[in-house]
């Protein structure tokens, strides 16, 4: 593909908290162009932000289309931001298009690449069935993959997530009034993410997910027992090395990531790093807006990677074409 050809791409769900995301981080990119955006419930509306690379026009409005309308609307990648087990007629349709699945259908799928970028770039090069990990997934690999050669027995992530995680249709979970003035635990054995997490590590990972009454953000604090002692200057090298490359990463050493601070930012920032009196207990906190490095970020330096591109081409500090 020519380097300054537009790349189109399509939104399947587009209606989502995740899927406005993805409008607006298209319309700024400076080689996609959003070629349309399907959501039933508000099918013949204008698409808020419709302008990208190529044009897209700002007439666009969404669409109701089904997967075999989809496969003839010609995009060369088609996001799927539809709910758990709703994928399986669009990917048999999209023969031709590079497919980013939001879901948790194809994570647990070897024929998919899994769309950890910072841990997965050269897989994702030129892919064409990327699974999106989930929000905690993400936030729980980046802070423990570094370490993880290091770590004896199970760690345990503790995440607490805004209730935009819970999606758009009302539920106990992303109900303010119900929420307010507290944090509710939820699915606390046996979570999708930390069977997904157990799955790409190779090794189990427990995990304890809360829901707040704040919108965006997850904050999680891994905590696990060192195989030997270790200073934190020393863990401190291990992730400045993992991710001292990447704008997006942010390693804040001692210093204790806010979940306030990372909301709307397409990163994540990594800190809190403690270290116990013996050497072997770590305690670290990773951050990250659930709606974009949990989901619609992460997706676009997916994109940018499967067409050759820079992975943080168009996101916020990243490169310029």
């Amino acid at each position: 593909m020519p380097s300054d050809h537009p790349i189109s791409i399509g939104i399947v769900g587009a209606r989502g908290y995740v899927g406005a995301e993805l409008i607006g981080l298209i319309a700024r990119h400076p080689r996609f162009r959003l070629a349309f955006a399907a959501s039933r419930s508000q099918a013949g509306q204008p698409v808020p932000v419709s302008a990208g690379a190529g044009g897209g026009g700002a007439d666009l409005r969404f669409v109701d289309a089904g997967p075999s309308e989809i496969a003839g609307l010609g995009a060369d990648a088609v996001v799927l931001a539809v709910p758990d087990g709703a994928t399986a007629e669009y990917v048999q349709t999209l023969s031709d298009a590079v497919i980013l699945d939001l879901s948790a259908d194809h994570r647990f799928d070897d024929t998919w690449v899994y769309g950890l970028t910072e841990h997965n770039a050269e897989a994702l090069t030129q892919a064409r069935r990327i699974s999106n990990p989930g929000c905690y997934a993400t936030a729980i690999q980046l802070a423990v993959r570094p370490l993880l050669p290091l770590i004896e027995g199970t760690p345990h992530a503790f995440g607490v997530s805004g209730y935009s995680g819970a999606g758009t249709t009302p539920s106990p979970r992303n109900d303010p009034a119900v929420l307010a003035e507290g944090v509710s635990p939820y699915k606390l054995v046996g979570h999708t993410h930390e069977l997904e997490v157990s799955r790409h590590l190779g090794r189990p990972v427990r995990f304890s997910p809360h829901v707040a009454p704040f919108f965006r953000g997850i904050t999680v604090t891994l905590q696990a027992r060192l195989r030997e002692p270790a200073s934190p200057d020393a863990l401190g090298r291990l992730y400045l090395d993992t991710y001292g490359g990447s704008s997006l990463i942010r390693f804040l050493g001692d210093r204790t990531p806010r979940v306030q601070d990372i909301a709307n930012d397409p990163g994540a920032e990594i800190g809190g790093l403690t270290i116990g009196p013996d050497g072997r207990d770590l305690a670290v906190v990773c951050t990250v807006d659930n709606l974009l490095k949990g989901a619609a970020s992460q997706a676009v330096q997916n994109l940018n990677l499967a067409f050759g591109l820079d992975s943080e081409l168009g996101l916020p500090g990243g490169p310029t074409p």
